[in-house]
């Protein structure tokens, strides 16, 4: 579409404000994952995935799986933003009725494509999604966000596997390394270690980038390999709202009043 790295940047501000705005609408929700992974998906919806918001089901688009489905606020904002759904709908959020539920679900929201929230499925998913392409014949390509503290589920690893046995060359995984989950900080409640190193020995292709440069992911999800690719997306928990960045009590609050105000000025600055 012709975006610069700063409409990108731009954009991915945009996605940051919506996730503020609605969460702080419903009273709930989770901003801080959201808001390290907007760069990510300004990236992947706008200069990297092939897919149309006027077709959402066309066959040949690329799919991406919100593996982490709690941070769907910003999945949402990304959808809207691009057009398959009104942003007006946004403030919707977790309300009854909605299409816009606190996890994604499949067949409500046009562009979701798998109903995802039980953490350590989604690159199973992804996984079955990315060998159906090529057993079709279709150059479609398959990525999928997830969580740090959601690669501590075994589940991953047995998909890791798979992905790897059977050369998934069209599936990319990104892992939010944010190094903060509900409970706190990753490494002390149940330490990761070396992620790249981990699916190296899985026989994957992986590169370490800062999640929030641009240009970065741009060409690390750009990349190709002859077999499954992992990212590992360095980022900051509640990315460009001061008080919210590095902080683990944002992982499943809204802010209040107050906290909406200020995060909001801060953010707007940046647009």
């Amino acid at each position: 579409m012709g975006y610069s790295s700063e409409d990108l940047s731009r954009i991915a501000n945009r996605l940051r404000v919506h996730v503020i705005e609605m969460t702080s609408a419903a009273g709930s929700g989770h901003p801080g994952g959201s808001l390290s992974s907007a760069d990510l998906l300004a990236v992947l919806y706008f200069r990297v995935m092939r897919h149309d918001p006027k077709s959402p089901d066309w066959a040949d688009r690329d799919r991406f799986i919100l593996s982490k489905g709690h941070v769907a606020p910003l999945l949402y904002a990304a959808l809207a933003e691009s057009g398959y759904l009104p942003v007006e709908e946004l403030m919707t959020l977790r309300k009854m009725g909605s299409r816009l539920q606190g996890h994604p679900v499949r067949g409500k929201a046009p562009g979701v494509e798998m109903s995802t929230g039980s953490l350590g499925q989604g690159l199973s998913m992804s996984c079955g999604i990315a060998l159906a392409g090529k057993m079709d014949c279709k150059d479609y390509r398959v990525f999928c966000l997830l969580g740090d503290g959601e690669m501590q589920s075994g589940q991953n690893w047995e998909a890791a596997m798979f992905a790897s046995h059977y050369r998934l060359d069209n599936l990319t995984a990104i892992v939010d390394r944010n190094r903060l989950q509900i409970t706190g900080d990753t490494e002390r409640c149940m330490s990761l270690g070396a992620l790249d190193e981990k699916f190296r020995s899985f026989g994957w292709d992986v590169e370490t980038v800062n999640g929030h440069d641009i240009d970065a992911l741009t060409s690390a999800l750009e990349k190709r390999s002859d077999g499954p690719r992992a990212i590992i997306m360095n980022t900051i928990k509640g990315k460009c709202v001061s008080f919210m960045e590095n902080n683990a009590g944002f992982h499943g609050k809204a802010c209040n009043c107050e906290e909406t105000a200020r995060a909001l000025k801060e953010l707007k600055e940046g647009l």
